[in-house]
C-alpha cells in the first residue's frame, strides 16, 4: 500500500514551499528514485521547472516536463497520468490525483498559507479515511 508523507512547513512563504520541494526531490533523486511531480497547473509546473534548474548554486536537478522520456528520473506534469512507472509522487495539486496509488510513496509539501494548508488538510483526511499509511514531518526551516 502507498505510504503518504506530509511535510509541514512553519511559514506561508510560497518560495520556501518551492525550495523545500526541490530539496525533497533532490534527496530522492540522489537515492536513485524516479520522481513524478504533479503540479497544480501549468503555471505551477513552469515555476517549479525554473526553480529545479536554479535552487542551488552550481547545481541543478536534471528533469523534463511531462510526458518525459522513459529514462528521465524527474518529470513534472499537471493533469495527465505519468507515462511510466515512478517510485515517488510529489503532489502539489489541491486534490490527490486519481493515479496516486500506483506509487510506492506520495509526498505532500504543505505550508501555512490557507490556500495550501486547507486543501492539505482535506488530502490528509482523504488518505486517512481510505486507510493509507500516513507520516507527518514538521519542517521548521526550509531554506538551505
Amino acid at each position: 500500500m502507498t505510504r503518504v508523507d506530509f511535510y509541514i512547513l512553519a511559514d506561508a512563504d510560497p518560495g520556501q514551499r518551492d525550495h523545500y520541494t526541490c530539496r525533497l526531490v533532490e534527496k530522492a533523486w540522489r537515492r536513485g528514485l524516479r520522481i513524478f511531480i504533479h503540479c497544480a497547473d501549468e503555471a505551477d509546473a513552469a515555476q517549479l521547472d525554473e526553480r529545479l534548474w536554479t535552487f542551488r548554486d552550481r547545481a541543478f536537478l536534471p528533469h523534463e516536463r511531462s510526458p518525459g522520456s522513459d529514462d528521465t528520473a524527474v518529470v513534472l506534469g499537471s493533469g495527465d497520468q505519468p507515462p511510466a512507472t515512478f517510485d515517488l509522487l510529489v503532489n502539489r495539486a489541491p486534490e490527490p490525483p486519481l493515479f496516486f496509488s500506483q506509487f510506492e510513496r506520495v509526498a505532500e509539501v504543505v505550508n501555512q498559507d490557507p490556500a495550501v494548508r486547507d486543501p492539505g488538510r482535506r488530502r490528509f483526511a482523504f488518505y486517512r479515511d481510505r486507510g493509507y499509511s500516513l507520516h507527518h514531518h514538521r519542517i521548521e526551516e526550509a531554506a538551505a
